[in-house]
Formats: C-alpha cells, structure tokens, sequence
C-alpha cells in the first residue's frame, strides 16, 4: 500500500469522525444517543488499544516466531500435517488474541515459514486470510463485533462460548477443507516432502518469558476470572511494556497504539447511528424478518454477509445489531456469525483481509484477483451456512 495509501487511510478515518461529530452538530443524530454509544464504546476501545500494543510487543519479543518454528518442526517434513498445524495456530491465535493480530502479526510469520520449509507462500498466506475472519466467533476478544453483540446480550467470555463453539468448530472445518482444496493441494511439493527448518533463537530470552507469561495470564484471566476485558488486556499490556522500557525502549513508540481505528471506530459509530434512524433499521428489519426461529436465523445470517461484501462487515453489524430483538440471542448470533464468516468475498468486507493483504504486498506474496473472489464467494456460502445450522442445531 505505501505511504500514499497509509496516508489515504488516515484520512478516510479523519473524515470519518469528521463526519460523525457533523451528524451530530447539524442535529441529524440527537445527543443523547451520541452520547450513549461513545459510552457504551469507551471500553471496547481500550481493549482494542491494550491488546494490540499487547500483541505488537509479543511478537517484537519473537513468541509468534517461535510458535511458528515449533509448528514447523512438529510437522516433520509432512506437508499435510504442516497444513493442518497452521491452520490451528493461526485459529488460536485469532480466538485469543483477536484478528487482527492473527493479520497484523502473524501474516508475515506465516510467510516466511512457507520460505523455510520450501513451500508456496500463497497458501500460508490465504490460510491467515480467511482463518482470521472465520476464527473469530467464540470469545468476545476474537474480534470488535464479539465485543458488541457480547455487550448487548451481556454475555461473559464463558458465556459467548457456550453459544458459539458449535458455529466455530463449523466455520473452522469448512475453513480447512476449503483451503486444501483450492489452495494447498494444488500447491502440494512433489513428493509432500518439506525442508527442514533452522531452528529458531530467542534474541532476549527474558522479554520472551515475560510476554508470554503476560498473554497467557490475559487469556486466563478472561477466560477463568470475572474480569473486565479491558482490565484484563490493559495489565497485560502494562507488564510487557514495562519489561521493554528496560530492555529495549527503542522498540516502544507511539505508531505501537492503533491510532486509526480509535479515530475510525467512533466516526463510524455515529455514522451508522445516523443512517440507522434515518432509514436503514427499517431497511433492516424487513429484511431479516421477526422470525425467532431457524429461518429467521438463515435469514439474519444471510442479511450480515451480503451486506457485509457491500460494506463492510462493522457498521453492518452495527447497523444490524438494532434490528434483532435482544431477546433473541440465536438471531444476533446468526448476524454475528454473517458478519465475520461471511465477508469474505471482495477485500473491503473486512478490515483484518485489508491488513492481511497489505502484508502479502509488502512481502511480494501476488494473491490474485478473480481466484480470491471465486474462492471467497464458496467459502463465504458455505461457512455461513454451516456455522448457522450448527448454531440452529444448538437451539
């Protein structure tokens, strides 16, 4: 992308708070209702904010590096093996740490482990793609929307999970079976045989030790104790900051916080808030019908990732959030699950298949066009259509 297109991405998140605070300036959004989303945003930007630094600082300490050279190892030369540990470390990485970690961090990780065992980095590259989006339904940290419909439903981390396993483990099957068959067994190496990789060194063994001790406290934390999210992400986050300001202060700047999204995120929450009362809700709910059940549930679903292809997949759900009754959790579910298995079609559905991209440019890594689509679109069917049967099936 560059630093033109940096630029042109800072600017479109400028002119979309730009436009938020307009909305409500001009009286086209009230007040009140300005005010209570920003409330109710305040702390999902301050885990999104901890836990990127978080994930940014891990991976500077070289815990994802080392995770991938154990991956590498594991597989012993087996290329189908090697595929189906990828794809559970990037899964992993994405329910836990959110995706756009598994995006920002791991995309060249991926990369470079496709060079050191000898195979196509399309592949690898396409698995982080597409694993970051349909990875990310179980926990309300695997991705913004989680944290929304978490919120709504006022749901703990054990409580979104019991919900969602059954569509997870749904989406991440189609995921694979798709990937190996458009992706990683036409690439197979003759033979399946892999070359060995170099064994991976800790540059700093002690900011290694405390960052993944600080992730791993973070995750049980969130998953064990009744903590807040956001306490939770900004602790860890403190302690690893903390270990880098003694031992290598270089790598602790202000790019390290993602300043874009926490002035695109509140922009694009009083956007479609405005555009919601002025019409879309109503667009909305005929759309996805009052039906409680299963149908209203395909219907929910199926309504997320269409317009999530148009749009993109936040204010949609954003948007689509208002239109399902909150005493109907399997509905929303069916949105979520809409909104982040199925924007995977055109690159602009989602922001995590941006960042993913724009990592597979700067490595040299070509993901073509017209494949990407095709691909997509019967991934994104299938996914949606699975993941929402086994949500139904749960009922």
């Amino acid at each position: 992308m560059g630093v033109k297109g940096l630029r042109g991405q800072d600017g479109a998140a400028a002119g979309l708070a730009a436009a938020g605070v307009l909305c409500v300036a001009t009286g086209l959004l009230d007040v009140g209702a300005a005010e209570a989303a920003l409330v109710r945003l305040a702390p999902l930007l301050a885990f999104l904010a901890s836990v990127i630094v978080l994930a940014e600082l891990t991976g500077a300490a070289g815990v994802f590096d080392a995770v991938a050279a154990g991956v590498a190892r594991a597989a012993r030369g087996r290329y189908a093996v090697l595929f189906v540990l990828c794809s559970v470390f990037v899964s992993v990485t994405t329910i836990a740490l959110n995706l756009d970690t598994t995006a920002v961090l791991l995309t060249p990780v991926m990369l470079a482990l496709a060079g050191r065992v000898g195979v196509a980095a399309l592949p690898p590259a396409m698995t982080t793609i597409w694993l970051a989006n349909t990875a990310s339904l179980l926990l309300p940290v695997s991705n913004l929307t989680n944290l929304l419909a978490a919120d709504r439903l006022g749901l703990s981390p054990q409580g979104m999970a019991v919900l969602m396993w059954a569509p997870q483990l749904a989406a991440v099957a189609v995921t694979m079976l798709c990937l190996w068959v458009f992706y990683w067994r036409p690439a197979r190496p003759e033979g399946g045989v892999l070359a060995s990789p170099e064994p991976f060194r800790v540059a700093d063994r002690v900011l290694f030790a405390v960052s993944a001790v600080a992730t791993a406290g973070f995750l049980a934390a969130i998953l064990g104790a009744e903590v807040p999210l956001w306490a939770a992400s900004g602790a860890a986050a403190l302690v690893v900051v903390g270990a880098f300001a003694v031992r290598r202060p270089g790598v602790l700047r202000p790019s390290l916080v993602p300043w874009r999204l926490l002035v695109l995120v509140p922009g694009l929450f009083l956007v479609v808030e405005t555009v919601t009362v002025h019409g879309l809700h109503g667009w909305l709910v005929a759309a996805m019908g009052a039906d409680g059940g299963v149908v209203g549930m395909f219907r929910s679903a199926a309504v997320g990732a269409g317009l999530s292809n148009v749009l993109n997949n936040l204010p949609v759900y954003l948007a689509g959030e208002g239109a399902v009754p909150v005493d109907q959790p399997q509905r929303l579910a069916a949105l979520l699950i809409g909104t982040n298995v199925g924007a995977l079609v055109v690159p602009w559905a989602s922001l995590a298949t941006l960042l993913c991209l724009e990592r597979c440019r700067r490595h040299g890594t070509r993901v073509p066009a017209g494949r990407f689509v095709v691909t997509g679109l019967v991934l994104s069917v299938a996914a949606t259509a699975a993941a929402t049967g086994a949500l139904a099936l749960g009922r």
